[in-house]
């Protein structure tokens, strides 16, 4: 079965994520008993978000999920791709503005392992 260690610092700074190689199934990630993506907290400052340049976020929509956050927390985590231990978050635009304007450190993210040519594939 695989283990997880999640360290996390108070100032998030130094993050780290350890996955140890199952015997039965040989990953290096976690993943859930059905094999799926890992729902993770992760640190604003950890994803890339390389789309942002190119796409401007609805302000109203912002504030009316950062109202939602607020009083009932994120009910659906962000996608997000992890390439050679880095993170990219192509989704969920929103709210993640709506974390970062909140002043939250960190972000409920559905994890799913990807490759480089995975990435490139995103980023056409």
């Amino acid at each position: 079965m695989a283990s997880l260690s999640l360290n996390l610092a108070h100032s998030f700074r130094n993050f780290s994520l350890r996955a140890t190689a199952d015997s039965s199934n040989g990953a290096a990630f976690p993943t859930s008993k059905s094999g799926g993506p890992v729902i993770l907290e992760i640190p604003l400052d950890k994803i890339r978000r390389p789309l942002m340049r190119t796409r401007a976020n609805d302000p109203k929509k912002v504030e009316e999920l950062m109202d939602s956050i607020r009083e009932i927390g994120l009910q659906e985590p962000i996608d997000v791709l992890e390439v050679d231990g880095v993170y990219y978050g192509f989704s969920g635009c929103h709210r993640y503005e709506a974390h970062q304007r909140l002043g939250f450190p960190t972000i409920r993210c559905k994890i799913r392992r990807g490759t480089k040519e995975t990435l490139r594939h995103h980023l056409r």
